[in-house]
């Protein structure tokens, strides 16, 4: 059909009218999606996205921080090994295998499921186990309870808590168990904390980390009384503490006669896997489950944990969330898969037998070592090493202390106690920080107090500890001994020395590690509490100024940042040549001078104000002096002009001086008169310390000679300074050996009094004005 021209032209134009609207109308859309992506989402998720480069560039900028020191970059990193990047593959490589179709993924799935646990079951002496791989290494306890209520309480699937109710479940661990464990096991399962029984350890027989059997056994007679239910039983095949081993046989036993689940844990497990182990730990693998940790026994990272037990009902184990219908869930132990057939059986147990060499070689060392006191289970095969600095008391000291060990909560035996442990504190951060490599750590245990910990199985495979880091660990700690016997010993004299000196206050404080605290005591005078605390704060910071000035090997500093006292001066660790008389003078002396200059300062101030003040007063009073002397003609511009040049007016110019010293106004006209410098007070010279005391060249300060030493004795160097002091009174044109006569003498008397006098007729010809005082001249003397 032929169309209208006309119309076809309108309808041309209608669709170039309306592609034009449509244009604009996507283009002002566009717009408002680009502003509000610049407003609104984040800077790297805006645009196109990243590329590879740029994403693993911020990666390794997050793990590495701000630290410029490529040394601890790369040893943070260098341990991983071959053998962690086969447990990184297989978190890749699970992620991967999960897209495969269902069929092929269950197979997969339960070939390395299978294979897993049959590996680690006779590596570990745990026969016909099920195993269950995790990530929080106290999840595996938590299902196992699961399994255990399941267990024991038939109708809990259809009825829930009211059959705990009834009967409530009772959970048993260890008082040197993981901190926490217990509260973390209740809040999970939905129990009420009476649930869960803490038995102590042995405090009679026996090691004092040791579950007390004869009391677990009275505890679940009279939870059996009040109609409790004995459900399961936490032991340590290694505490966390110390690493020692409850005895698993006769718990075992026990656990049997009351129908109770054994579940075992701990560090020491990890030597199930040498060809020799104790019989302590060998009793382990009749217990019902334990949890292993083989992630920092083999230094595999981001490896699951596993939880191996025994159980004979399937569909129980699949309600406690043990086993999984999900084939995916079953990818976890693919990491572990993958590493323990790259290691092998030799690589495995070379690892451990390595980490208990280490943990050997330490204990024979510290054998051999003073003050040293060590804490393990078994000398012959204890993979934990823990030992403390420990001092016994002198002959004189024996029998008080004796008498007072009858007492548990003397305040001598407590603070002795604190004393030791804020020095074992400082002990095992020193340690730490000089053989890093090492991987000791500071732990605080009940008996003994604070200790430093070497367990290489948690850390040797991890860090890479050889031997030659043990010889240096070594050789650290026989460094730091003679420190902190020295520093021990010196702190009762450093005490009494700071209480028996004036204006010295001292501070106990035993969390401090070091000879003490002391403070500079400011005499208020009157003033109230906020400036004299200010007052305070600022002469002992300037005290600690002044000491950190001075050349010693002691260390000054304002205490801890949390939890130190305000205003004080904390003195670290010395050694045995400290003389702690000088110091503890020093401190006085200097503070004293401090605070001499500072009232000098203030009063100064203080009366530099008050005389311009007088000055301003009397300057007014010249003012109104001068204008009755001049008269009233003299103070019209054009009148006073003529009338001076008919008739001068010659007024004495009346000057004023401020003496600094004596703080008040003088007057001038004497020094007008005489050209020289009036009479005035001196002023009294700078406080300076009187300790002054002459050392050998290169001996520091706070420095005594020691008795023993072999270069000279105590006495020797008194006498040796005391002849420096004769050489320095000799006069210089004297050779050593030749003496000094009368006749010497008397010329060397009058020589130094011409001296005198031609200095003091210099000093009067050159000074026409006071150096103490400012002058003030009358405005009328200035025109």
């Amino acid at each position: 059909k032929m169309v209208d021209p006309t119309l076809a032209e309108m309808g041309k134009n209608l669709n170039e009218a309306m592609k034009m609207l449509e244009d604009n109308q996507r283009k002002v859309e566009e717009e408002n999606e680009k502003k509000y992506a610049r407003k609104d989402i984040p800077g790297p998720l805006q645009g196109s996205g990243q590329d590879m480069v740029s994403i693993l560039q911020l990666v390794q900028n997050l793990m590495h921080g701000e630290e410029d020191e490529e040394t601890s970059q790369s040893y943070r990193l260098q341990n991983v090994g071959e053998q962690g990047h086969m447990a990184l593959l297989g978190h890749s490589l699970a992620a991967y295998i999960s897209v495969l179709d269902r069929e092929r993924l269950r197979k997969l799935t339960t070939r390395i499921l299978s294979d897993t646990t049959l590996w680690l079951c006779r590596l570990f002496r745990y026969e016909n186990g099920s195993a269950y791989y995790h990530e929080d290494d106290r999840e595996g306890l938590l299902k196992i309870c699961r399994l255990v209520i399941h267990t024991r309480y038939e109708d809990y699937t259809l009825e829930g808590f009211n059959v705990l109710y009834t009967k409530q479940p009772v959970i048993y661990i260890s008082s040197a168990a993981r901190t926490g464990l217990g509260q973390a096991l209740c809040n999970q399962l939905g129990l009420p904390l009476s649930c869960m029984c803490r038995v102590p350890c042995n405090t009679m027989f026996g090691s004092q980390h040791q579950m007390d059997v004869a009391l677990l056994d009275r505890l679940i007679k009279d939870d059996v009384e009040f109609g409790k239910l004995p459900l399961l039983l936490v032991a340590n095949a290694g505490t966390p503490g110390a690493g020692h081993t409850d005895k698993l046989g006769r718990l075992k036993e026990l656990c049997e006669q009351y129908k109770m689940w054994l579940h075992v844990e701990g560090v020491n497990l990890a030597t199930l896997a040498l060809g020799y182990v104790s019989s302590s730990v060998l009793a382990a693998t009749k217990c019902d489950s334990m949890t292993l940790t083989l992630g920092s026994w083999l230094g595999l990272p981001a490896v699951p944990a596993v939880t191996l037990y025994r159980h004979e009902d399937p569909s129980l184990s699949l309600a406690a969330g043990l086993t999984s219908s999900q084939p995916v869930e079953k990818l976890r132990a693919l990491p572990l898969w993958l590493s323990l057939q790259y290691l092998g059986h030799d690589g495995i147990v070379e690892r451990i037998k390595h980490a208990s060499q280490l943990s050997q070689r330490l204990l024979e060392n510290l054998k051999n070592l003073d003050f040293i006191k060590t804490s393990v289970e078994d000398e012959l095969s204890s993979p934990v090493v823990v030992f403390k600095f420990f001092q016994e008391y002198s002959n004189r000291d024996q029998t008080s202390h004796a008498a007072q060990a009858s007492t548990i909560q003397h305040p001598i035996i407590s603070n002795e106690r604190h004393i030791y442990d804020t020095f074992n504190q400082w002990l095992g951060e020193q340690l730490a920080q000089l053989v890093p490599a090492s991987g000791v750590d500071v732990v605080e245990l009940e008996d003994e107090g604070t200790c430093v910990r070497f367990s290489p199985l948690m850390t040797s495979a991890v860090l890479g500890t050889e031997i030659q880091d043990i010889d240096q660990l070594v050789d650290c700690l026989k460094m730091k001994i003679p420190v902190l016997t020295s520093t021990l010993q010196l702190r009762e004299e450093f005490e009494q020395e700071v209480r028996r000196t004036v204006g010295l206050l001292y501070i106990e404080d035993l969390g401090w590690p070091g000879l003490g605290v002391v403070r500079y005591n400011y005499h208020s005078d009157g003033k109230d509490d906020d400036k004299q605390e200010k007052e305070l704060e600022k002469i002992n910071t300037e005290l600690l100024k002044k000491l950190n000035e001075l050349e010693s090997d002691l260390t000054f500093s304002l205490g801890p940042e949390f939890g130190g006292q305000k205003n004080c001066v904390y003195i670290g660790m010395v050694t045995e040549d400290l003389d702690v008389s000088e110091l503890v003078e020093t401190i006085a002396a200097t503070g004293r001078e401090i605070e001499e200059n500072s009232r000098l300062l203030e009063n100064m101030t203080e009366v530099v104000r008050k005389g311009i003040q007088e000055a301003q007063l009397q300057l007014q009073k010249a003012n109104e002096e001068r204008l009755l002397e001049e008269g009233l003609l003299r103070q019209i511009p054009v009148v006073g002009s003529v009338l001076n040049w008919f008739s001068p007016f010659q007024a004495s110019p009346k000057g004023r001086t401020f003496n600094l010293t004596a703080g008040s106004l003088e007057s001038t006209e004497s020094m007008y008169v005489s050209k020289a410098q009036g009479t005035g007070s001196t002023p009294p010279p700078t406080p300076t310390s009187s300790l002054a005391k002459q050392r050998l060249p290169g001996q520091k300060a706070f420095k005594r000679s020691l008795r023993n030493s072999d270069g000279f004795s105590e006495t020797s160097s008194i006498s040796h300074c005391d002849d420096l002091d004769k050489l320095d009174q000799r006069p210089p044109n004297l050779s050593p050996g030749q003496e000094q006569g009368p006749l010497e003498v008397e010329g060397a008397e009058e020589q130094k009094e011409v001296a005198q006098a031609k200095t003091d007729t210099e000093d009067t010809d050159s000074d026409k004005l006071p150096p103490d005082c400012t002058k003030v001249e009358d405005q009328a003397s200035q025109r």
